[in-house]
């Protein structure tokens, strides 16, 4: 059963990113960790069992693509919501056919919340149709 305040691993590489997700998303979700390295993220998503992963296209120390593929094979209930600085529409119909369930930009994180809330209320195989507009 899911709580009323979606539990959110942060995974982006620059720190002014993180604390300004973490105020964006703090008064309706949980922030369960941040992370600003991908060589551990794979380990932090098991062991912290987020509803949804915000994770940075670029994240150094891992291959976003492969960690989103393997996030969502290990848990399919589990949301990985891409989060880019730049609008690659090509990027991101490979990231949602590795199972992302949305693909944002960072200039667009004004709507992050409401596509958070939409991940946790939806079937483990839903995609956002709304989050393709970079």
């Amino acid at each position: 059963m899911l709580s009323s305040r979606p539990r959110v691993l942060l995974a982006d590489d620059y720190p002014d990113i993180l604390k300004a997700l973490s105020r964006l998303l703090a008064e309706d979700c949980e922030i369960v960790g941040s992370i600003a390295d991908g060589s551990a993220l794979l380990e932090t998503a098991q062991r912290l069992q987020p509803d949804v992963i915000v994770l940075d296209v670029n994240l150094p120390g891992v291959h976003s693509l492969e960690a989103c593929r393997e996030i969502t094979r290990m848990n399919p209930k589990m949301k990985v919501i891409m989060f880019t600085a730049t609008a690659d529409p090509i990027a991101g119909q490979e990231f949602f056919e590795a199972g992302a369930y949305a693909f944002v930009s960072k200039l667009a994180s004004a709507d992050l919340l409401s596509i958070i809330k939409r991940s946790v209320a939806t079937d483990a195989d839903a995609r956002d149709p709304d989050s393709t507009s970079l």
